[in-house]
C-alpha cells in the first residue's frame, strides 16, 4: 500500500473513530428527537460503556496506528481518546479515575435520556 492511500485510509479511520465517539456521547439526545437512532445507538453506548469501564482499547486505535506506519507517520501510545479528546478536556491525560468517570457519566446521561424517551412514548400512545 502506498504511504498516499496508507494516509487516507488512517483519516478516514480517525473520521470514523470520531463520528462513533460522538454517536456514544450524543445519540441519546438524538434518539429523543428521532427514536429509531436509538438500534444503533444503545450498542455503541455499551461499547463505549464497556471500553471505558475495561480499560481496554477500541481496535480502531490498532488499525489506524498500523495505518500510520504504513504511511511513515508517528504511531501513537494509549487509546483514541486519549489521544485526541483528552488532550482538549483533559491536557494530564486519560487515567482509570477517569475513564471511570466517563464510563459513569455516558451510563448515567443515556439511562435519563432513554427513560425520558420511553416515558414520552408512553404518554404520547396513551393520548390516541
Amino acid at each position: 500500500m502506498s504511504p498516499g492511500a496508507a494516509h487516507l485510509l488512517a483519516t478516514l479511520v480517525v473520521s470514523a473513530h470520531l463520528a462513533f465517539v460522538g454517536l456514544v456521547a450524543f445519540g441519546g439526545f438524538i434518539a429523543l428527537r428521532w427514536p429509531k437512532i436509538a438500534y444503533l445507538h444503545v450498542p455503541a453506548a455499551a461499547w463505549g460503556i464497556f471500553i471505558e469501564f475495561s480499560g481496554a482499547i477500541c481496535p480502531l486505535t490498532p488499525l489506524e496506528n498500523s495505518l500510520r506506519a504504513a504511511a511513515g507517520l508517528e504511531a501513537y501510545a494509549g487509546d483514541f481518546v486519549g489521544r485526541y479528546v483528552f488532550p482538549v478536556l483533559y491536557p494530564e491525560g486519560l487515567t482509570r479515575g477517569a475513564q471511570a468517570v466517563i464510563g459513569g457519566s455516558v451510563l448515567a446521561v443515556n439511562a435519563g435520556l432513554y427513560t425520558l424517551l420511553l416515558r414520552t412514548r408512553k404518554r404520547s400512545k396513551a393520548a390516541l
